[in-house]
């Protein structure tokens, strides 16, 4: 069975090359109608056959992966200024003399414990980020540093070394955050699956993350997901009725999804295909 997987947020769900008519670049181009299902997006024309289109982001993890990437540029925001507070805290203890209270222990700021927790699949980003451990640590070690040096030097001299420890190692940071966040928005290229049933028609659309790679595998392979979900965990009706199974991959699993079970009524999952064509969406 020849399969395409696609990455989906953190996942990657497989569809048989068969299911698929055509893939093509998400502009953000959909027709919007009302519907209480929050994964449907909008429709789309497929050869003038309009097309509802599906987020599966919201359908496998709750949420489109294009509000996870805006939570996490807005939390890099967030920690950029975090420092920015802290650095000028340590300005003002300096030269005033009041105590300087925030941490010294980059591993104890907020940025350090999401830092030391944070993981993705992102290669790029997870470059971006590898970096920051070194000027962040020499940061923080600053803070210690230029407090003991307040005890022997004038103020302006201890002035003249945070500004350039200012501008050598936060000016470093602050292209990290910018690059970071940069990375984040330029990855996110999403592309639309029009999937069919009949191998002529559109069926609906799905919006992934991304192609990730073609795959050849024997149906002894796919592993039934019947004993997974009936023990330890809830699956809604809809989402695990699309579920066919998981495919080993080298360090992962790939889900393997049944498009033309997406999205039909209970009432409608046992009649005939011909009875089921208009899958009652609206």
């Amino acid at each position: 069975m020849d399969l395409i997987n696609f990455r989906v947020g953190h996942k990657t769900i497989s569809l048989k090359i068969l299911d698929i008519l055509l893939t093509e670049r998400y502009e953000g181009n959909l027709t919007s109608l009302p519907n209480e299902n929050k994964s449907f997006i909008g429709v789309k024309d497929y050869m003038d056959t309009p097309t509802p289109i599906f987020d599966l982001g919201i359908v496998l993890n709750n949420q489109s992966t294009h509000k996870t990437n805006a939570a996490l540029t807005d939390l890099l925001a967030e920690k950029e200024k975090e420092h920015q507070l802290w650095l000028n805290a340590l300005e003002e203890s300096l030269l005033t003399g009041v105590a300087f209270t925030q941490s010294t222990d980059p591993e104890k700021c907020a940025f350090g414990r999401w830092y030391g927790s944070f993981k993705t699949d992102n290669e790029d980003l997870q470059n971006i980020l590898n970096k920051f451990d070194t000027p962040h640590r020499a940061l923080h070690a600053m803070a210690g540093e230029l407090l003991e040096l307040q005890k022997t030097l004038s103020k302006d001299k201890l002035i003249h070394i945070f500004e350039e420890k200012k501008r050598h190692i936060f000016n470093q940071l602050i292209r990290l955050f910018e690059s970071a966040r940069e990375q984040i928005i330029l990855d996110y290229k999403p592309i639309i699956i029009f999937t069919t049933k009949d191998g002529i028609t559109p069926h609906i659309g799905l919006l992934v993350d991304k192609v990730e790679d073609n795959i050849n595998v024997k149906k002894e392979d796919i592993k039934p997901l019947d004993k997974l979900t009936s023990v330890g965990f809830d699956v809604d009706p809809q989402t695990k009725n699309m579920m066919r199974g998981l495919i080993k991959m080298k360090n992962k699993h790939t889900l393997l999804i049944d498009p033309s079970a997406i999205f039909r009524p209970e009432h409608l999952a046992n009649q005939e295909e011909e009875e089921t064509e208009a899958y009652g969406l609206f």
